[in-house]
């Protein structure tokens, strides 16, 4: 086999990778967008040149040759972000595990170890890859060197052999060099020969083939261009001897120590799990050579279910059962379910039809029996439509992956969760339906496709598991998994599979309405601004705005003028329009997203809504709700508020509508042992008018309603962390008051100031914090160097404990009052979660037992300092609850 050696100009590409990738950090909050790019960029090329031979050279900190001759060489060179130097001795230690030769010496810079490389490489036979951002190494070009400049950040490369470069500069790679002392370098502050830029220097070049001969032949020159030669002779010398890459490096090297290939595969996965690169696992697996210590392959036995009665003789005598369902696209109502693949030991894997569903409603109802799978909701629900309720689901990998890392950079799929844990590498859902409009459905598989697709799920299930519940177990999260979010898997997907019943009628009346408002505000707006125009484009609103009515320009963007809300809002005193547009995209917003968007999505079987419930989107631990997003319906405005009018009860039934107050202050006062809120709720005093009286020195009988107003926000604002200048803009009130706010409130309530500091000190500490049940969030931003990054790491640090709790908390609840409903063996059902409310739909028979359950299931959720306060309504749709 030829030998090929790839040698890399580590500083240049890291540097390139630095300011090509955006911001990416590991669970510890080491940056690592340069050390992801420069090891994409190395996977690339090991790839396409499959290199026998491989060296990083790195300049080293000491001044070189060049220094010493030109003391102004390099300079003005703008310092190295703190961000870019804490990545070079991350990315040696993985040079070092893919066991790549690392090369630097004092005196000489990269590009020169590089020549020298180079030069010895080819004069022993070699083929050698130079991979560089610095166009300086094209010098070093030749019939057996390839020069391989990074473009695109470091994405692609640009070729430069003996051959290219004649064709490009119609110059030899080392006159390359001349035309270099004559035209300069700014990036390296090499002067050159002032005013003479590349098209006169390859001319020079061309004709005279050195600046040498060049300069003997300065009578042949004319013009300003001879002036400029004979003035700057020296510095013409100059220039081309410190850009010219020395080749006679004294550097003790033997090629043979390049030699690639002799790594453990398992040293480099372990280095990619520390530093988050998940996603690059596989790419390892496809790295030729290297030690192979994990078995990519499995071997399962994928087959028909014949003896069912067996099969569930063995799954109770094991007392588990890892399952998935395979589902055909139709209405979440109907029997859609094509297959179900069941397994014991994840390697023997069956599949039943659907008309053999119905014998293993045991099995899957059993209480007794633990169930283990992969996003088992939808499982649930498909199982819903079979009258079957699928019991003990114990273990779902989604569910654990999300606990254990929250703020994952990939997916919880299931092919991300096999080459994380197990190594292995299988199809994503993507890779096997594809995407966009051309995508497959299950149903249009082939048989033999889908199995493996499907087993290789419940082959990941089984062996990762383990895994996930030593590490729930490790950071104190076993019990949040076991008690509260795999309960809740269940009470989702009821929720998803219930629906909520939408008043059809009402809402095509509330499209009416809207349609009314929004043709009468274009009338207005256009009497307002003279002419008639696209209200919708925010070019033709900016021409309006700010040349026709020659309001204060606020903010401009690459196309024009912006005219966000932000920027509306601070034009609203200035002309009466502004109060109109506002207006206006509010109302065409309610009618495009919550009238024509619901009517689109109301199921025709049930009349109702069946919105998705997200249990591992957000990294606070919220739930979240898509399609259509519930949680997000305006309520601010009574336009807004008109559109829960939609949202009903069935006949006789009622909704019962329950919602925590102030839980987010509540835990606060827990968790921060204050003694002065937690005695504000503990006697039932308004908090917001309580901290009005103490942060502005006001008696509570003399608090207007302005002042509680401001003492609101500055709760609230505490609570996330808010910044005197955000605070400032929230009030409208100069950032030098809204510190005093701030200041007299952590004077005030000093256990919440000590609370927050520790907080923020235990997150810089570990690089993550905890909720009241160890929910962990991690915050890499809180160690950055970066001013502005890490003050939002320490707003986040003071919140997730907050935000995180009161997650906990209504999660809890949900799960009580739905086991509690379950108990008492009520036909009424929980519909709907929005942040801290809960929905019922009861039946009136149980109205009064309901609203027992939800209140007592709501305030018990959790023991603390602080008693829990629900508020709890009833009406026939949700407009009436509030």
């Amino acid at each position: 086999m030829d030998k090929r050696l790839i040698i890399i100009d580590g500083n240049s590409i890291i540097n390139r990778a630095f300011y090509a990738l955006p911001e990416m950090n590991n669970k510890e909050g080491l940056k690592t967008n340069a050390i992801y790019g420069f090891t994409t960029m190395l996977f690339k090329i090991i790839d396409i040149y499959k290199p026998t031979h491989i060296s990083v050279a790195f300049d080293r900190k000491t001044p070189t040759f060049r220094h010493i001759e030109f003391k102004e060489y390099k300079a003005g060179r703008k310092k190295m972000p703190d961000e870019l130097r804490v990545q070079f001795e991350p990315l040696k230690e993985l040079l070092d595990n893919f066991k790549i030769n690392r090369l630097e010496i004092d005196g000489f810079e990269a590009d020169d170890i590089i020549g020298t490389v180079s030069k010895r490489a080819e004069e022993n036979g070699y083929k050698v890859y130079i991979v560089t951002g610095d166009k300086d190494a094209i010098q070093l070009a030749s019939d057996n060197t390839t020069t391989l400049i990074t473009k695109k950040g470091v994405g692609e490369v640009e070729e430069y052999d003996f051959n290219s470069v004649m064709e490009k500069y119609e110059m030899t790679p080392t006159q390359f060099i001349d035309l270099k002392g004559l035209m300069g370098d700014k990036s390296d502050n090499i002067p050159g020969v002032p005013g003479i830029g590349e098209k006169t220097g390859i001319k020079l070049i061309k004709e005279y083939s050195s600046i040498e001969n060049l300069i003997e032949n300065t009578d042949k020159l004319k013009g300003s261009v001879k002036t400029k030669i004979e003035e700057n002779k020296e510095l013409a010398v100059m220039s081309k001897r410190l850009a010219t890459i020395i080749r006679d490096v004294p550097i003790e090297i033997n090629l043979e120590d390049l030699v690639f290939g002799d790594y453990n595969k398992d040293d480099i996965l372990e280095n990619f799990r520390h530093l988050g690169f998940t996603s690059l696992l596989s790419r390892v697996l496809e790295l030729d050579g290297g030690e192979d210590v994990i078995e990519e392959k499995t071997n399962l036995n994928i087959s028909k279910l014949e003896n069912i009665d067996e099969f569930i003789n063995t799954v109770n005598s094991k007392g588990k059962l890892i399952l998935k369902s395979v589902r055909k696209q139709g209405n979440i109502l109907s029997k859609n379910i094509l297959y179900l693949f069941v397994s014991v030991d994840g390697e023997n894997i069956y599949y039943i039809n659907e008309e053999d569903i119905a014998r293993f409603e045991g099995v899957l109802s059993s209480v007794e029996i633990k169930k283990y799978g992969y996003n088992m909701k939808e499982d649930y629900i498909a199982l819903r439509a079979y009258n079957i309720k699928l019991e003990n689901m114990n273990f779902d990998i989604t569910i654990a992956e999300y606990l254990i890392d929250s703020a994952s950079a990939t997916s919880y799929e299931c092919s991300a969760l096999a080459m994380k844990y197990l190594t292995k590498k299988m199809k994503s859902e993507e890779e096997l339906l594809g995407k966009g409009v051309k995508a497959k459905k299950y149903q249009d598989l082939e048989f033999e496709e889908l199995s493996e697709y499907i087993s290789d799920i419940v082959y990941t299930v089984k062996n990762v598991s383990p895994k996930m519940e030593k590490s729930l177990n490790e950071t104190s999260m076993d019990g949040l998994f076991y008690h509260v979010e795999m309960p809740l898997v269940e009470v989702l997907g009821n929720m998803e599979y219930e629906g909520m019943k939408v008043d059809r009628d009402k809402l095509n009346e509330l499209g009416i309405e809207f349609k009314e408002i929004i043709n009468t505000l274009e009338k207005e707006i256009y009497e307002l601004s003279g002419e008639p125009f696209n209200i919708n484009s925010p070019k033709q609103l900016g021409v309006v705005l700010f040349e026709k009515l020659e309001l204060p320009v606020i903010k401009k963007t690459k196309t024009g003028y912006s005219t966000n809300a932000e920027v509306l809002d601070k034009l609203r005193d200035k002309h009466p329009i502004i109060d109109k547009i506002t207006e206006y995209r509010q109302i065409v917003k309610l009618n495009s997203t919550y009238v024509e968007g619901l009517l689109a999505i109301i199921n025709p079987i049930s009349n109702r809504i069946h919105s998705s419930f997200n249990q591992t989107i957000t990294t606070t631990g919220r739930i979240s709700s898509t399609e259509p997003n519930l949680q997000n319906i305006p309520v601010r405005m009574e336009m807004g508020r008109k559109i829960r009018k939609v949202f009903i009860a069935d006949e006789g039934h009622e909704l019962v509508d329950a919602d925590y107050s102030q839980v987010e202050l509540r835990v606060l006062a827990h968790m921060s042992g204050d003694e002065n809120m937690i005695d504000a709720f503990n006697h039932d005093e308004d908090i917001h008018t309580k901290t009005a009286s103490q942060v502005f020195n006001v008696p509570i009988d003399e608090v207007t309603s302005d002042i509680r107003s401001a003492a609101k926000a500055v709760n609230f604002g505490i609570v996330y962390g808010i910044s005197d200048f955000a605070l400032s803009e929230d009030l409208h009130i100069p950032v030098k008051q809204a510190k005093e706010y701030i200041e007299n409130y952590l004077d005030k309530y000093h256990k919440i100031k000590e609370f927050m500091d520790n907080t923020i000190e235990s997150a810089t500490e570990h690089g993550y914090v905890t909720t009241l049940l160890n929910r962990r969030r991690y915050i890499p931003e809180i160690k950055s160097s970066n001013f502005m990054e890490r003050n939002r790491g320490k707003r986040f640090a003071m919140n997730a404990p907050i935000q995180g709790s009161a997650a906990d908390i209504i999660k809890i609840a949900m799960v009580n009052v739905y086991k509690k409903m379950e108990e008492c063996e009520l036909k009424s059902k929980l519909i709907l979660q929005v942040h801290d409310e809960l929905i019922v739909e009861a039946i009136d028979a149980e109205i009064e037992i309901v609203k027992r359950i939800v209140k007592e299931e709501m305030e018990n959720a959790v023991a603390m300092d602080v008693h829990l306060d629900v508020d709890l309504n009833v009406g026939s749709s949700w407009y009436e609850t509030k």
